[in-house]
């Protein structure tokens, strides 16, 4: 059976009414995983911290300063190794499109059956390839290239900025919650309610994580709430028992 035994309407091109192909998708993808990755960090990192400091000592001084250290330090790293990786990323795609770019220019017959080819082992006849090679090399032979061949969209490059920006703020973000929590409740509430409200903020940051990946929610909730409470309770044994010897 095919398409034309099949009572459709007529199909019009264009995306579907609710799902918009939209530009820029990448990089929104980038700086969104950044922004995840960052406030989940800030908050397990700075947690583990001022949970390890508050097992050593109750004096809210010298968790205060602890905490603020770690959040300054870690908000700093994550954007200086947001920057750094995503810079790589980028002048990688930059390389391969500017061997495209030569390709195209000093081989274009054997690029016009190199992207034929590929879209023969896609599932198009040979006739049919070289149709849509050729009509798609005449609108944009690199962007035709790039996307079939490497993946990449010209026009929607990575941009290092964006990720190590988004880690940099949503670090800061994340770090607050505990960081303020165990400092804003005295000694016999501030671990309870520190755990509490981590465990919380995990539990939506494994949610959001979930969701931009479309994953499944209930899995990367449960990972992301046990590894940190699993982080904060180590970190509190281990300043519960140096304090004693301190």
């Amino acid at each position: 059976m095919t398409t034309d035994d099949l009572d459709l309407p007529p199909l019009a091109a264009g995306p579907h009414e609710h799902e918009p192909h939209e530009g820029g998708l990448n990089n929104r993808l980038n700086w969104l995983r950044a922004g995840v990755l960052g406030a989940n960090d800030g908050i397990v990192s700075t947690a583990g911290i001022v949970m390890g400091v508050a097992g050593a000592t109750s004096d809210r001084g010298t968790i205060v300063l602890a905490g603020v250290a770690g959040l300054a330090a870690g908000a700093l790293s994550m954007a200086a190794g947001e920057y750094v990786s995503v810079s790589t990323q980028k002048d990688s795609e930059l390389a391969l499109l500017d061997k495209e770019r030569r390709e195209l220019r000093d081989e274009p017959e054997d690029e016009l059956a190199e992207l034929a080819g590929l879209y023969v082992d896609k599932g198009l006849t040979e006739e049919l390839a070289l149709q849509v090679a050729q009509q798609l090399t005449d609108h944009d032979a690199l962007a035709a290239h790039a996307e079939a061949e490497l993946g990449i969209d010209p026009d929607d490059i990575t941009s290092p900025w964006n990720a190590a920006i988004a880690s940099m703020v949503a670090f800061t973000i994340g770090a607050l919650l505990p960081l303020l929590t165990i400092t804003l409740f005295g000694p016999t509430l501030r671990v309870w309610v520190t755990v509490v409200s981590v465990g919380l903020a995990l539990a939506l940051t494994g949610w959001g994580s979930a969701r931009f990946g479309y994953g499944p929610t209930r899995r990367a909730v449960l990972r992301n709430v046990l590894g940190g409470l699993f982080a904060m309770a180590v970190t509190y044994a281990i300043g519960s028992a140096l304090g004693t010897h301190v």
